[in-house]
């Protein structure tokens, strides 16, 4: 059985390299990107078995994303765990958690999500 491979998709370098090491510790292969465009890119060029993706991001962000692979018969079934920093009650926002679950993510997590918590998210997904 080859490892699962998971997208890990977020600007801030050292949150991903925190999570890109603990996924790698569970045997997990980790890929990496820092915004939109690049996610979209990685998975067209090599579709992950889950991605982990923040929402505030440049260049494209994480509800863009997510729409547009839920919106792709060809990456629709691939989960995604939407993260963000925005509050749960802050609905005002372009950001809102209520985006979130408005765009099919099959995850949602606040930051700072921790490392078992994505974890445990993943597991969930891809069991």
């Amino acid at each position: 059985m080859s490892k699962k491979r998971i997208l890990v998709v977020d600007d801030e370098p050292d949150f991903v390299a925190v999570v890109k090491a603990n996924l790698r510790q569970e045997g997990y292969d980790v890929e990496v990107a820092y915004n939109g465009v690049e996610a979209l890119e990685k998975v067209k060029a090599n579709p992950p078995d889950a991605i982990v993706l923040d929402v505030m991001m440049p260049e494209k962000d994480g509800y863009t994303v997510c729409s547009e692979l839920k919106h792709d018969d060809k990456y629709c079934d691939i989960p995604i765990v939407l993260l963000t920093a925005v509050a749960e009650n802050v609905t005002s926002s372009r950001y809102s958690h209520s985006s979130g679950i408005n765009l099919e993510a099959d995850d949602f997590l606040s930051k700072p999500a921790s490392p078992e918590e994505i974890l445990k998210s993943l597991k969930a997904l891809m069991d």
